[in-house]
């Protein structure tokens, strides 16, 4: 009796030849160092901070840059230094908290809808519809402006709106993979669906998902920090790089150096996900790795 042979698709990068691939790319080196720092930085910032980034001090108001204070103070006479240090931890908890759990509640519903009957597909493809139909900043304006500004209210907003985009992608790999060889001979030996899903489809996915994952970490960033600058993000006195944004357009007559101590750490973590991303990207995709 003829043996039957199927062919599996390769489910992941294999370690050695992504990580020297990995090395070759200078920007990709660049944005994991810069990554690598802004997240060092968050981690042990009340270990590097000069001075109480919350304490109102009646004397230095918009104090130029000194050896005692780095990048001068605000006009509440706050160290703006210890700010940017104490800033950098809310954004990268908005961005991973929010995609953390919207990837893990787009990636189970988006392997439902993909391995589904076709009337559960429908009604989840409509839920994402309906979710991406509304303009993300006003919708983001709505919700905040209905719970109230908020760290979790930020959090909820970008969780809800990100959610369709990775349900979406796992759905049309899950659909995809669904009607492969492989998969019907897993069926055809008794394979249940949760060990397919597990086994064979989740690796197949994953790959997409970080490369969307690392690519949207800017865009989380730069919508907290925006609605931190319309005073609708975190509260008062709480150090963020929005908010420092705000002050020094405020003052930018005055005391320049706010605007740009605000908004030079946006850039560099949006060059430093960027990198990173497109990096992974050239991994995870046999159209642009190099090595084949």
């Amino acid at each position: 009796m003829a043996s039957v042979e199927t062919t599996r698709p390769e489910t992941n990068v294999a370690i050695g030849p992504g990580l020297q691939q990995f090395r070759k790319n200078r920007l990709g080196m660049l944005g994991a160092a810069l990554v690598t720092l802004i997240t060092a930085i968050a981690i042990f910032a009340p270990l590097m901070i000069m001075h109480d980034p919350v304490r109102i001090m009646v004397g230095p108001r918009l104090a130029d840059p000194s050896l005692h204070y780095l990048l001068g103070t605000d006009q509440l006479g706050r160290d703006t230094f210890s700010r940017i240090i104490m800033g950098s931890r809310i954004p990268l908890l908005v961005a991973f908290v929010s995609l953390g759990s919207s990837l893990a509640v787009g990636l189970v519903l988006g392997l439902i809808a993909g391995f589904g009957p076709r009337w559960l597909d429908n009604l989840l493809v409509l839920f994402f519809d309906t979710i991406r139909s509304f303009p993300g900043i006003i919708f983001a304006l709505a919700m905040v402006a209905l719970l109230g500004p908020s760290l979790a209210s930020v959090i909820l907003v970008i969780a809800i709106t990100s959610m369709p985009i990775y349900a979406r992608v796992v759905r049309t790999q899950t659909e995809a993979l669904r009607s492969s060889e492989y998969v019907a001979a897993e069926r055809s030996m008794g394979a249940g669906t949760t060990r397919i899903l597990a086994v064979h489809v989740l690796p197949n996915v994953i790959g997409p998902l970080l490369i969307l994952v690392s690519m949207d970490v800017p865009a989380v960033i730069a919508v907290e920090a925006g609605l931190s600058f319309l005073g609708m993000g975190v509260r008062p006195p709480t150090p963020d790089w929005g908010a420092i944004l705000n002050d020094g357009f405020n003052y930018i007559d005055k005391a320049p150096w706010l605007v740009i101590a605000g908004g030079i750490p946006i850039v560099l973590a949006t060059l430093g996900f960027t990198f990173l991303g497109e990096a992974l990207r050239e991994i995870f995709d046999p159209k642009l790795r190099k090595d084949l």
